[in-house]
């Protein structure tokens, strides 16, 4: 059993926009460190959610640690209004852009935490030139685009892929999935080296919030 914490990023997409404030407090007394913002653009996925004055109106409320996922086209365009807003950890889609390397710079100069996140059919092989500037590495395990999705468990190879990688190469990433995640599979997420947890529909459709990421983090141990 690796001796290491489970951490969780509860996505404000599986809860009401119109009580975005209410809903960061909730995920705040869960226990999470994380909030996770899907930023959608209607072209790199179909769907659109909303940008970085969202963000930014919610900052003020919460000490929470704001992960921010751009899923829109050319994120080198939004990277500094996003920072600007309140991010502290900003996750762009190694498919998204031309100047991935650049993107990635952006944020690491700018003081946050930069990560990369990849499609269920982009292989790992894709990012290998960037996992030794990456602080995170986010494995998309649904179609992104849209909440409440099916796990592909497929995804599990690409995070134990990831996990050899790191331990061979002495890096530091920490590991996410996104998408489908909750009790059936996520001691065995664990268990292949997930590090970062992040949930939407299966968070916010428990009614004590709290106790199911404490079920989680019993089902680890």
């Amino acid at each position: 059993m690796k001796q290491r914490s489970l951490m969780f990023s509860p996505s404000l997409l599986g809860g009401d926009f119109s009580r975005a404030g209410e809903e960061l407090s909730i995920i705040a007394a869960s226990g999470a460190d994380y909030a996770h913002f899907d930023i959608m653009d209607g072209s790199f996925v179909p769907e659109i959610t909303f940008g970085a004055k969202f963000v930014e109106d919610l900052r003020p409320l919460s000490d929470l640690v704001f992960d921010i996922h751009l899923m829109i086209e050319n994120p080198e365009k939004h990277i500094e209004r996003f920072i600007k807003a309140g991010a502290d950890m900003i996750t762009v889609h190694a498919e998204s852009t031309r100047h991935l390397w650049r993107v990635l710079s952006m944020i690491k100069e700018s003081g946050k935490d930069a990560g990369v996140a990849i499609n269920p059919g982009t292989p790992v092989s894709f990012i290998e030139s960037v996992l030794p500037i990456v602080d995170s590495v986010l494995v998309m395990t649904v179609n992104p685009g849209w909440g409440g999705q099916r796990f592909i468990p497929q995804m599990i190879d690409k995070i134990q892929e990831l996990d050899s990688r790191r331990t061979d190469g002495g890096l530091r990433y920490i590991i996410g999935a996104d998408g489908g995640i909750g009790k059936k599979n996520i001691r065995e997420l664990y268990l292949n080296g997930l590090d970062l947890a992040i949930m939407g529909t299966s968070f916010f459709s428990e009614d004590d919030k709290g106790g199911f990421l404490h079920e989680l983090e019993g089902l680890v141990e």
